[in-house]
């Protein structure tokens, strides 16, 4: 093989891994440019000590406590990113790294060697662990003088199905908020009002919505499903993402942030669950599922189809 088509080659093969490590740089970028207060807590429970990234906002009363959950990708940049804005919008958010210690020599997310690297090992954690290091920091949120005593989950990709179990496990939550993760296998342990944030172009997650629905009625459980016509999964990383193409994404992803700062404000101090239940749904079509497990570089459609990410769905 001739040298000019060897260094072709070669430069095909690092620019997937070029294109991952960098394809949050924005979000770095918009966080080092944050006025708000961040800091890394070690948080101890039993024998092992979680790290989490703690953002303040600026205000003058004190303010609820929203505990964040990842994707599949680790404590991201765009992870930390999300926990800054909601910060921005009055609240004390709490994102703890579910993978720290279990990187190499004892890492967290940022070590990982690769995207795929991080996605086996979010996979393979144990489930009670990841309860654990929840509780750990519910616990010291609410332990934290500038703390109003409400507290709430929310979670994204692999962290919204993890924040629906963490609602399943917790029974001092004033709320659980779920962005396209399905729901546990057991909901009657439910306590808090439960609010879902799904992708209509997100096959996968969607199947498992009227099960979830009818398991949350049953029960007497709070429940609020919204389906966002035309986004994919992922909407709220692609729809910040100047890389994201698909106007779906971007509409989503402001119209779910602003319900969720809403019922983040109007949350009450004790849990509340009720029969109230309903699914409102902005025009579901059925669509091609879409995964979170990928890049955020979205492919150009034809007129008759809808965008959607190369699938990589564990």
């Amino acid at each position: 093989m001739r040298r000019p088509a060897l260094l072709l080659l070669a430069f095909a093969l690092l620019l997937p891994l070029t294109s991952t490590i960098q394809a949050q740089d924005w979000a770095k970028t918009r966080l080092e440019a944050s006025p708000r207060h961040h800091e890394y807590v070690p948080l101890k429970h039993g024998d092992r000590t979680v790290q989490a990234f703690v953002v303040y906002p600026e205000v003058k009363t004190k303010a609820p406590v929203v505990i964040l959950i990842h994707e599949i990708f680790g404590l991201s940049d765009w992870a930390k990113e999300m926990a800054d804005e909601l910060a921005a919008q009055g609240f004390i958010v709490i994102a703890p790294d579910l993978l720290t210690g279990f990187g190499p020599n004892g890492s967290g997310s940022d070590a990982f060697p690769n995207q795929d690297a991080t996605i086996k090992a979010i996979s393979g954690l144990d489930p009670a662990v990841v309860n654990a290091d929840l509780d750990a920091a519910a616990d010291y949120g609410k332990k934290l003088p500038a703390a109003n005593g409400k507290i709430a989950v929310t979670g994204f990709c692999w962290g919204g199905g993890k924040s629906f179990a963490f609602a399943a496990h917790r029974k001092d939550l004033s709320a659980a908020f779920v962005f396209y993760g399905p729901g546990p296998s057991d909901v009657t342990t439910v306590t808090a009002p439960v609010y879902g944030f799904y992708a209509g172009n997100d096959a996968r997650i969607g199947a498992t919505l009227p099960a979830t629905i009818d398991a949350m009625k049953a029960a007497g459980k709070k429940y609020e499903p919204i389906t966002y016509d035309g986004a994919g999964h992922g909407f709220m990383r692609a729809g910040e993402d100047p890389g994201n193409t698909v106007p779906g994404n971007k509409t989503a992803r402001e119209q779910a942030f602003t319900r969720l700062v809403t019922l983040i404000k109007e949350m009450k101090a004790a849990p509340v669950a009720s029969n109230a239940n309903r699914n409102k749904t902005v025009a579901q079509r059925s669509q091609p599922a879409i995964s979170c497990h990928t890049n955020t570089k979205v492919a150009k459609a034809s007129s008759t189809s809808q965008p959607t990410e190369t699938a990589a769905i564990m």
